[in-house]
């Protein structure tokens, strides 16, 4: 591929979380705080919502890696599970041995046994379930009865649920509004911002290994930031598109060109792009709201 020619030692703009390309923007940092005060307060339901791409995932993963060893944390990526479903996954991410007759009840038995072990050895249990929008009214009923567990002193089980803003929606479900009450701490991940944008390209080619001169000229990173919306995963598929078109002319620099070849290879961007140009939003005016652009975005060494 192109790494290479960059002189970069992996790939800077993967779609996959990963904990080691955190970028701690604003609303990143806000979260995690938001996130580490609830559980060190021993809450019991934190949610945190953001829209598709904005990086729940990956603020999840660094949640989980931000707690030492007197946490144990399940993590349930997949959560579209029937309740007793999801009590057997939770058993088997908290390393529970189930009997042989596993039932709903048997389960939940066997879980709170082991709550309560964990509790005695001083260890707090920390459940996050990420895509939550998408979990049966059932399920989070039964999450909420098993988060009814406790000592004199606390919970035996702290959830921090993830999910898109339609979850909200769901939370407002008649039969689960005790649940919404006792959601204590909440968060909503914004985009990044047009200036993080810039700095969080710059700090995901510095991890990936890159040495050299700016990546993206000035009319390129506006351009990416006007199509992506500061979504990051959008940001990372159209740079990724658009280093791939500069390593194939030989390029060292990604230009206003090379960002329109990855915005045209993005199908669902390069329709609104379509819907722009029918509306007399030419290339030549874009190029004068780019120049004017250029003298404004941020310097990187």
């Amino acid at each position: 591929m192109y790494l290479k020619h960059f002189g970069l030692s992996e790939a800077p703009f993967s779609i996959t979380p990963d904990t080691s390309f955190y970028f701690a923007s604003h609303s990143y940092q806000e979260g995690l705080n938001t996130l580490l005060f609830a559980i060190l307060s021993g809450e019991g339901f934190i949610k945190i919502t953001g829209e598709v791409g904005t990086g729940k995932t990956l603020l999840c993963r660094k949640l989980m890696s931000s707690l030492d060893s007197s946490f144990k944390v399940a993590y349930v990526p997949n959560p579209y599970l029937e309740p007793q479903s999801l009590l057997m996954v939770l058993a088997q991410e908290l390393g529970i041995d189930l009997p042989s007759a596993v039932t709903q009840h048997a389960v939940l038995t066997a879980l709170t046994q082991a709550l309560l072990d964990f509790a005695r050895n001083g260890i707090k249990v920390v459940v996050c379930l990420d895509e939550v929008q998408a979990m049966p009214i059932e399920t989070l009923e039964a999450l909420r009865l098993l988060s009814n567990l406790e000592t004199e002193k606390r919970k035996l089980l702290q959830v921090v649920i993830f999910g898109q803003p339609e979850l909200e929606d769901k939370l407002n479900h008649a039969s689960i509004r005790q649940l919404k009450q006792r959601i204590t701490f909440e968060y909503q991940l914004d985009r990044l911002s047009r200036d993080e944008m810039h700095y969080y390209l710059n700090h995901r080619l510095i991890i990936a290994g890159y040495q050299g001169s700016r990546m993206f000229s000035g009319a390129a990173l506006t351009l990416l930031y006007l199509k992506s919306n500061g979504v990051p995963r959008l940001v990372n598929i159209l740079a990724h598109k658009a280093l791939l078109a500069a390593y194939g002319k030989g390029k060292q620099q990604v230009g206003l060109v090379e960002a329109f070849a990855a915005i045209s290879d993005t199908k669902s961007i390069e329709s609104t792009w379509r819907k722009l140009r029918l509306h007399g939003f030419s290339l030549s005016l874009f190029l004068c709201i780019c120049g004017s652009a250029f003298l404004v975005l941020p310097k990187f060494s």
